[in-house]
Protein backbone atom coordinates (compact mmCIF):
# COMPACT_ATOMS: atom_id res chain seq x y z
CA UNK A 1 0.00 0.00 0.00
CA UNK A 2 1.69 3.37 -1.04
CA UNK A 3 2.78 5.64 1.71
CA UNK A 4 0.30 8.54 0.56
CA UNK A 5 -2.58 6.53 1.00
CA UNK A 6 -2.03 5.78 4.27
CA UNK A 7 -0.60 9.04 5.53
CA UNK A 8 -4.20 10.72 3.71
CA UNK A 9 -6.73 9.52 6.05
CA UNK A 10 -7.43 7.44 9.20
CA UNK A 11 -6.26 3.96 9.18
CA UNK A 12 -8.18 2.82 12.91
CA UNK A 13 -11.06 3.76 11.65
CA UNK A 14 -10.78 2.35 8.53
CA UNK A 15 -10.01 -0.36 9.98
CA UNK A 16 -12.72 -0.59 12.62
CA UNK A 17 -15.34 -0.26 9.71
CA UNK A 18 -13.45 -3.12 8.06
CA UNK A 19 -14.45 -5.02 10.74
CA UNK A 20 -17.76 -3.88 11.96
CA UNK A 21 -18.52 -4.60 8.49
CA UNK A 22 -17.00 -7.84 8.29
CA UNK A 23 -18.74 -9.34 11.27
CA UNK A 24 -22.22 -7.81 10.41
CA UNK A 25 -21.85 -9.29 6.47
CA UNK A 26 -21.41 -13.27 8.77
CA UNK A 27 -24.22 -12.36 10.77
CA UNK A 28 -25.99 -11.08 8.11
CA UNK A 29 -26.21 -13.92 5.43
CA UNK A 30 -26.32 -16.73 8.15
CA UNK A 31 -29.53 -18.05 7.36
CA UNK A 32 -28.00 -18.89 3.57
CA UNK A 33 -25.16 -21.95 5.40
CA UNK A 34 -28.21 -23.16 7.40
CA UNK A 35 -30.81 -22.96 5.20
CA UNK A 36 -30.80 -26.61 4.71
CA UNK A 37 -30.83 -27.63 8.46
CA UNK A 38 -33.60 -24.88 8.83
CA UNK A 39 -35.58 -25.88 5.98
CA UNK A 40 -35.73 -29.38 7.08
CA UNK A 41 -36.86 -28.52 10.91
CA UNK A 42 -39.22 -26.37 9.96
CA UNK A 43 -40.74 -27.71 6.99
CA UNK A 44 -39.88 -25.48 4.03
CA UNK A 45 -40.54 -25.65 0.73
CA UNK A 46 -38.25 -24.28 -1.98
CA UNK A 47 -40.30 -20.93 -2.57
CA UNK A 48 -39.96 -20.15 1.45
CA UNK A 49 -36.48 -21.47 1.20
CA UNK A 50 -35.82 -19.13 -1.23
CA UNK A 51 -37.51 -15.97 0.72
CA UNK A 52 -36.03 -16.74 4.10
CA UNK A 53 -32.77 -15.99 2.66
CA UNK A 54 -33.64 -13.29 0.71
CA UNK A 55 -35.69 -11.66 3.72
CA UNK A 56 -32.53 -10.46 5.54
CA UNK A 57 -31.41 -9.00 2.19
CA UNK A 58 -34.61 -7.03 1.61
CA UNK A 59 -34.58 -5.93 5.37
CA UNK A 60 -30.96 -4.67 4.87
CA UNK A 61 -31.70 -2.78 1.96
CA UNK A 62 -34.50 -0.75 3.45
CA UNK A 63 -32.33 -0.35 6.86
CA UNK A 64 -30.00 1.37 4.66
CA UNK A 65 -31.96 4.33 3.69
CA UNK A 66 -32.70 5.00 7.52
CA UNK A 67 -29.29 4.56 8.64
CA UNK A 68 -28.14 6.67 5.98
CA UNK A 69 -30.34 9.06 6.75
CA UNK A 70 -29.34 8.70 10.64
CA UNK A 71 -25.73 9.01 9.63
CA UNK A 72 -26.47 12.53 8.86
CA UNK A 73 -28.62 13.10 12.05
CA UNK A 74 -26.17 10.94 15.07
CA UNK A 75 -22.96 10.86 12.65
CA UNK A 76 -21.25 7.60 12.16
CA UNK A 77 -20.14 6.47 15.12
CA UNK A 78 -22.84 6.73 17.61
CA UNK A 79 -25.21 5.03 14.73
CA UNK A 80 -22.30 2.18 14.47
CA UNK A 81 -22.58 1.79 17.74
CA UNK A 82 -26.37 1.62 18.71
CA UNK A 83 -26.89 -0.84 15.47
CA UNK A 84 -24.34 -3.09 17.02
CA UNK A 85 -26.06 -3.27 19.95
CA UNK A 86 -29.51 -3.74 18.36
CA UNK A 87 -28.40 -6.72 16.09
CA UNK A 88 -26.00 -8.40 19.29
CA UNK A 89 -29.30 -8.47 21.61
CA UNK A 90 -31.60 -9.62 18.70
CA UNK A 91 -29.25 -12.85 18.81
CA UNK A 92 -28.81 -13.75 21.71
CA UNK A 93 -33.12 -13.44 22.19
CA UNK A 94 -33.58 -15.72 18.92
CA UNK A 95 -30.62 -17.93 20.77
CA UNK A 96 -32.55 -18.15 24.07
CA UNK A 97 -36.03 -18.13 22.71
CA UNK A 98 -35.08 -20.55 19.82
CA UNK A 99 -37.20 -20.27 16.50
CA UNK A 100 -39.84 -22.19 15.74
CA UNK A 101 -41.75 -21.49 12.54
CA UNK A 102 -41.30 -20.16 9.58
CA UNK A 103 -42.73 -16.58 10.66
CA UNK A 104 -40.56 -16.55 13.18
CA UNK A 105 -37.54 -17.02 10.77
CA UNK A 106 -38.77 -14.19 8.95
CA UNK A 107 -38.75 -12.00 11.61
CA UNK A 108 -35.71 -13.08 12.77
CA UNK A 109 -34.56 -12.76 9.32
CA UNK A 110 -35.66 -8.59 9.93
CA UNK A 111 -33.52 -8.20 12.62
CA UNK A 112 -30.21 -9.84 10.76
CA UNK A 113 -31.20 -7.03 8.74
CA UNK A 114 -29.78 -4.49 11.06
CA UNK A 115 -26.12 -6.11 10.28
CA UNK A 116 -26.77 -5.78 6.59
CA UNK A 117 -27.72 -2.22 7.15
CA UNK A 118 -23.96 -1.45 8.76
CA UNK A 119 -22.87 -0.95 4.58
CA UNK A 120 -24.82 2.49 5.15
CA UNK A 121 -22.63 3.31 8.01
CA UNK A 122 -18.93 1.96 7.62
CA UNK A 123 -18.52 3.09 4.24
CA UNK A 124 -19.51 7.10 4.72
CA UNK A 125 -17.45 6.83 7.94
CA UNK A 126 -14.08 6.07 6.21
CA UNK A 127 -15.15 8.23 2.80
CA UNK A 128 -15.42 11.24 5.01
CA UNK A 129 -11.24 10.57 5.98
CA UNK A 130 -10.06 10.13 2.51
CA UNK A 131 -9.48 12.57 -0.54
CA UNK A 132 -11.04 11.93 -3.70
CA UNK A 133 -8.04 10.46 -5.43
CA UNK A 134 -7.83 7.33 -2.58
CA UNK A 135 -11.96 7.53 -1.98
CA UNK A 136 -12.20 3.66 -4.67
CA UNK A 137 -8.90 2.18 -2.52
CA UNK A 138 -10.50 3.44 0.52
CA UNK A 139 -13.81 2.14 0.06
CA UNK A 140 -12.68 -0.97 -1.37
CA UNK A 141 -11.17 -2.01 1.64
CA UNK A 142 -13.75 -1.03 3.88
CA UNK A 143 -16.09 -2.33 1.76
CA UNK A 144 -13.76 -5.72 1.61
CA UNK A 145 -15.77 -6.61 5.10
CA UNK A 146 -18.13 -8.34 2.85
CA UNK A 147 -15.77 -11.21 3.31
CA UNK A 148 -17.71 -11.86 6.20
CA UNK A 149 -19.92 -14.08 3.81
CA UNK A 150 -16.71 -16.35 3.80
CA UNK A 151 -16.62 -16.63 7.26
CA UNK A 152 -20.25 -17.53 7.23
CA UNK A 153 -20.05 -20.39 4.38
CA UNK A 154 -17.01 -21.30 6.07
CA UNK A 155 -17.71 -22.26 10.02
CA UNK A 156 -21.16 -21.74 10.23
CA UNK A 157 -22.66 -24.87 8.66
CA UNK A 158 -19.86 -27.04 10.97
CA UNK A 159 -20.99 -25.63 13.87
CA UNK A 160 -25.36 -26.27 12.88
CA UNK A 161 -24.28 -29.90 11.96
CA UNK A 162 -22.33 -30.35 15.06
CA UNK A 163 -24.00 -28.19 17.56
CA UNK A 164 -27.33 -27.07 16.21
CA UNK A 165 -28.20 -24.34 13.52
CA UNK A 166 -29.68 -22.65 16.63
CA UNK A 167 -26.14 -22.55 18.90
CA UNK A 168 -24.97 -20.76 16.05
CA UNK A 169 -26.88 -17.42 16.81
CA UNK A 170 -25.51 -17.29 20.29
CA UNK A 171 -21.67 -18.45 19.44
CA UNK A 172 -22.09 -15.48 16.52
CA UNK A 173 -22.98 -12.53 19.47
CA UNK A 174 -19.18 -13.65 20.45
CA UNK A 175 -17.50 -11.88 17.98
CA UNK A 176 -19.96 -8.96 17.38
CA UNK A 177 -19.12 -8.34 20.98
CA UNK A 178 -15.63 -7.82 20.44
CA UNK A 179 -15.82 -5.68 17.33
CA UNK A 180 -18.23 -3.39 19.48
CA UNK A 181 -15.46 -2.74 22.20
CA UNK A 182 -12.63 -2.39 19.26
CA UNK A 183 -14.55 -0.14 17.32
CA UNK A 184 -15.90 2.07 20.60
CA UNK A 185 -12.12 3.02 21.47
CA UNK A 186 -10.66 3.20 17.51
CA UNK A 187 -13.47 4.72 15.64
CA UNK A 188 -13.80 8.40 14.97
CA UNK A 189 -15.89 10.70 13.30
CA UNK A 190 -13.65 12.63 10.60
CA UNK A 191 -13.88 16.56 11.05
CA UNK A 192 -15.07 16.72 7.36
CA UNK A 193 -18.48 15.04 8.27
CA UNK A 194 -21.00 17.26 6.57
CA UNK A 195 -23.71 19.11 8.04
CA UNK A 196 -27.13 17.23 9.03
CA UNK A 197 -29.38 16.29 5.75
CA UNK A 198 -32.85 16.92 5.71
CA UNK A 199 -35.59 15.08 3.69
CA UNK A 200 -35.67 17.45 1.13
CA UNK A 201 -32.10 16.48 0.74
CA UNK A 202 -33.20 13.64 -0.24
CA UNK A 203 -35.62 14.87 -2.65
CA UNK A 204 -33.07 16.80 -4.30
CA UNK A 205 -30.53 13.66 -4.75
CA UNK A 206 -33.53 11.27 -6.23
CA UNK A 207 -34.50 14.36 -8.63
CA UNK A 208 -30.80 13.70 -10.23
CA UNK A 209 -30.43 11.15 -12.95
CA UNK A 210 -27.33 10.22 -12.35
CA UNK A 211 -28.49 9.02 -8.60
CA UNK A 212 -31.20 6.74 -10.16
CA UNK A 213 -28.52 5.02 -12.39
CA UNK A 214 -25.82 4.42 -9.81
CA UNK A 215 -28.50 2.89 -7.58
CA UNK A 216 -29.06 0.62 -10.69
CA UNK A 217 -25.63 -0.38 -11.17
CA UNK A 218 -25.45 -1.43 -7.53
CA UNK A 219 -28.72 -2.90 -7.64
CA UNK A 220 -26.85 -5.76 -10.14
CA UNK A 221 -23.04 -5.47 -8.78
CA UNK A 222 -24.13 -6.09 -5.03
CA UNK A 223 -27.31 -7.68 -5.97
CA UNK A 224 -25.98 -10.14 -7.90
CA UNK A 225 -23.29 -10.90 -5.09
CA UNK A 226 -25.50 -10.71 -1.60
CA UNK A 227 -27.91 -12.86 -3.55
CA UNK A 228 -25.97 -15.81 -4.63
CA UNK A 229 -24.16 -15.79 -1.47
CA UNK A 230 -27.54 -15.84 0.35
CA UNK A 231 -28.37 -18.88 -2.47
CA UNK A 232 -25.32 -21.15 -3.22
CA UNK A 233 -25.82 -23.04 -0.34
CA UNK A 234 -29.43 -23.98 -0.67
CA UNK A 235 -28.30 -24.01 -4.92
CA UNK A 236 -25.03 -26.48 -4.52
CA UNK A 237 -27.05 -28.56 -2.45
CA UNK A 238 -30.13 -29.34 -4.53
CA UNK A 239 -28.68 -29.65 -7.46
CA UNK A 240 -25.57 -31.64 -7.39
CA UNK A 241 -26.37 -32.90 -3.52
CA UNK A 242 -23.75 -31.75 -1.32
CA UNK A 243 -23.77 -32.14 1.70
CA UNK A 244 -24.84 -28.83 3.85
CA UNK A 245 -20.76 -28.35 4.70
CA UNK A 246 -19.50 -29.25 1.60
CA UNK A 247 -22.49 -26.88 0.05
CA UNK A 248 -20.94 -24.66 2.48
CA UNK A 249 -17.29 -24.72 1.22
CA UNK A 250 -18.52 -24.27 -2.48
CA UNK A 251 -19.84 -21.12 -1.20
CA UNK A 252 -17.05 -19.76 0.76
CA UNK A 253 -14.43 -20.33 -2.34
CA UNK A 254 -17.58 -17.74 -4.62
CA UNK A 255 -18.13 -15.45 -1.89
CA UNK A 256 -13.90 -15.54 -1.16
CA UNK A 257 -13.13 -14.31 -4.75
CA UNK A 258 -15.94 -11.64 -4.39
CA UNK A 259 -15.01 -10.28 -1.57
CA UNK A 260 -11.25 -10.41 -2.83
CA UNK A 261 -11.87 -8.69 -5.71
CA UNK A 262 -13.93 -6.05 -4.39
CA UNK A 263 -10.64 -3.81 -3.48
CA UNK A 264 -9.17 -4.47 -6.39
CA UNK A 265 -12.36 -3.02 -8.64
CA UNK A 266 -11.56 0.19 -6.51
CA UNK A 267 -8.18 0.56 -7.05
CA UNK A 268 -8.84 -0.47 -10.97
CA UNK A 269 -11.25 2.22 -11.38
CA UNK A 270 -8.95 4.97 -9.63
CA UNK A 271 -6.56 4.11 -12.35
CA UNK A 272 -8.92 3.77 -15.34
CA UNK A 273 -12.20 5.26 -14.25
CA UNK A 274 -14.96 3.66 -12.90
CA UNK A 275 -17.27 3.83 -15.86
CA UNK A 276 -14.45 2.03 -18.11
CA UNK A 277 -14.27 -0.71 -15.50
CA UNK A 278 -17.74 -1.52 -15.05
CA UNK A 279 -18.22 -1.57 -18.77
CA UNK A 280 -16.13 -4.43 -18.99
CA UNK A 281 -16.90 -6.03 -15.61
CA UNK A 282 -21.05 -5.52 -16.81
CA UNK A 283 -20.33 -7.61 -20.14
CA UNK A 284 -18.68 -10.48 -18.34
CA UNK A 285 -21.32 -11.02 -15.37
CA UNK A 286 -23.83 -11.11 -18.11
CA UNK A 287 -22.09 -13.80 -20.22
CA UNK A 288 -21.59 -15.81 -16.90
CA UNK A 289 -24.89 -15.68 -15.60
CA UNK A 290 -26.14 -16.71 -18.83
CA UNK A 291 -23.93 -19.80 -18.73
CA UNK A 292 -24.78 -20.90 -15.12
CA UNK A 293 -28.77 -20.20 -16.44
CA UNK A 294 -28.31 -23.17 -18.81
CA UNK A 295 -27.80 -26.03 -15.91
CA UNK A 296 -26.15 -28.37 -17.78
CA UNK A 297 -22.70 -28.07 -16.13
CA UNK A 298 -20.86 -30.75 -14.02
CA UNK A 299 -20.33 -29.09 -10.19
CA UNK A 300 -16.94 -28.30 -10.34
CA UNK A 301 -17.31 -26.42 -13.70
CA UNK A 302 -20.71 -24.73 -12.00
CA UNK A 303 -18.36 -23.76 -8.83
CA UNK A 304 -15.61 -22.48 -11.41
CA UNK A 305 -17.99 -20.09 -13.96
CA UNK A 306 -20.10 -18.71 -9.96
CA UNK A 307 -16.09 -18.19 -9.06
CA UNK A 308 -15.31 -16.35 -11.83
CA UNK A 309 -19.50 -14.11 -12.02
CA UNK A 310 -18.52 -13.05 -8.23
CA UNK A 311 -15.17 -12.15 -8.71
CA UNK A 312 -16.63 -9.26 -11.34
CA UNK A 313 -19.71 -8.90 -9.29
CA UNK A 314 -17.26 -7.72 -6.59
CA UNK A 315 -15.24 -5.92 -8.98
CA UNK A 316 -18.44 -4.04 -9.52
CA UNK A 317 -19.31 -3.28 -6.03
CA UNK A 318 -15.78 -1.44 -5.37
CA UNK A 319 -15.92 0.47 -9.50
CA UNK A 320 -19.74 1.70 -8.44
CA UNK A 321 -18.67 3.02 -5.01
CA UNK A 322 -15.87 5.23 -6.61
CA UNK A 323 -18.21 6.81 -8.74
CA UNK A 324 -20.89 7.72 -5.83
CA UNK A 325 -18.53 10.68 -4.29
CA UNK A 326 -17.46 11.61 -7.35
CA UNK A 327 -20.78 12.47 -8.32
CA UNK A 328 -22.26 13.52 -4.98
CA UNK A 329 -19.09 14.85 -2.86
CA UNK A 330 -20.87 15.89 0.05
CA UNK A 331 -24.19 14.23 -0.13
CA UNK A 332 -22.21 10.81 0.14
CA UNK A 333 -23.93 9.44 3.25
CA UNK A 334 -26.80 10.04 1.84
CA UNK A 335 -26.27 8.48 -1.47
CA UNK A 336 -24.72 5.64 0.70
CA UNK A 337 -27.93 4.70 1.82
CA UNK A 338 -29.77 4.64 -1.41
CA UNK A 339 -27.45 2.82 -3.71
CA UNK A 340 -26.98 0.60 -0.43
CA UNK A 341 -30.85 -0.18 -0.73
CA UNK A 342 -31.22 -0.88 -4.02
CA UNK A 343 -28.32 -3.25 -3.77
CA UNK A 344 -30.10 -5.06 -1.49
CA UNK A 345 -33.51 -4.61 -3.07
CA UNK A 346 -31.28 -6.60 -6.35
CA UNK A 347 -30.09 -9.10 -3.82
CA UNK A 348 -33.71 -9.94 -2.38
CA UNK A 349 -34.75 -10.29 -5.93
CA UNK A 350 -32.04 -12.53 -6.88
CA UNK A 351 -32.00 -15.23 -3.96
CA UNK A 352 -36.39 -15.04 -3.74
CA UNK A 353 -36.57 -15.73 -7.87
CA UNK A 354 -34.37 -18.21 -7.84
CA UNK A 355 -36.40 -20.10 -5.15
CA UNK A 356 -39.86 -19.47 -6.71
CA UNK A 357 -38.11 -20.73 -10.10
CA UNK A 358 -37.12 -24.14 -8.79
CA UNK A 359 -40.38 -24.08 -7.29
CA UNK A 360 -42.67 -23.54 -10.45
CA UNK A 361 -40.35 -24.43 -13.27
CA UNK A 362 -37.90 -27.40 -11.31
CA UNK A 363 -35.10 -26.00 -12.35
CA UNK A 364 -32.88 -22.50 -11.88
CA UNK A 365 -32.73 -21.20 -15.57
CA UNK A 366 -35.26 -18.70 -15.16
CA UNK A 367 -33.88 -16.57 -11.75
CA UNK A 368 -30.22 -16.79 -13.45
CA UNK A 369 -30.95 -15.78 -16.95
CA UNK A 370 -33.32 -12.55 -15.88
CA UNK A 371 -30.69 -11.25 -13.81
CA UNK A 372 -28.11 -11.89 -16.62
CA UNK A 373 -30.68 -9.81 -18.65
CA UNK A 374 -30.30 -7.03 -15.90
CA UNK A 375 -26.62 -6.96 -16.21
CA UNK A 376 -26.71 -6.68 -19.90
CA UNK A 377 -29.14 -3.48 -19.05
CA UNK A 378 -25.98 -2.56 -16.87
CA UNK A 379 -23.76 -2.44 -19.99
CA UNK A 380 -25.59 -0.59 -22.03
CA UNK A 381 -26.98 1.59 -18.76
CA UNK A 382 -22.89 2.66 -18.30
CA UNK A 383 -21.78 2.95 -21.72
CA UNK A 384 -24.86 5.29 -22.18
CA UNK A 385 -23.86 7.68 -19.25
CA UNK A 386 -19.96 7.75 -19.77
CA UNK A 387 -19.31 10.36 -22.13
CA UNK A 388 -21.72 12.89 -20.66
CA UNK A 389 -19.84 11.93 -17.08
CA UNK A 390 -16.50 12.46 -18.54
CA UNK A 391 -17.54 15.71 -19.77
CA UNK A 392 -19.39 16.90 -16.28
CA UNK A 393 -15.89 15.75 -14.23
CA UNK A 394 -15.73 18.28 -11.83
CA UNK A 395 -12.77 20.80 -11.69
CA UNK A 396 -10.93 21.41 -7.85
CA UNK A 397 -11.08 18.86 -5.21
CA UNK A 398 -12.56 15.96 -7.50
CA UNK A 399 -9.48 16.92 -10.15
CA UNK A 400 -7.43 14.39 -9.81
CA UNK A 401 -10.10 11.21 -9.45
CA UNK A 402 -10.89 9.26 -13.32
CA UNK A 403 -14.41 9.19 -13.77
Amino acid sequence: MKAAFLKAGHLPTLLSCFLYFDLSFMVWVSLGPMAVLIAHDLHLNPGQKGLMVATPVLAGAFLRLFNGALVDVLRPRLTGLIMQLVVIAGLLIAWLLGIHSFAQILLFGVVLGVAGASFAIALPMVSYWYPPEHQGTALGLAGAGNSGTVLASLFVPVIAVTLGWNNVLGLAALPLLAVFVFFFFAAKNSPTCPKRKTFHDYGRVLQSSDAWWLMFFYSVSFGGFVGLSSFLPIYFHDLFGLTPIHAGYFTAACVFAGSLARPFGGALADRIGGTRALTFIYALVAIALLIVSRGTMTAPVALGVLVATMAALGMGNGAVFQLVPQRFGRDVGLLTGLVGMTGGVGGFYLAASLGYAQQLTGNYSAGFGIFALLAVLAFGGIIAVRARWSKEAPDGAFATARI
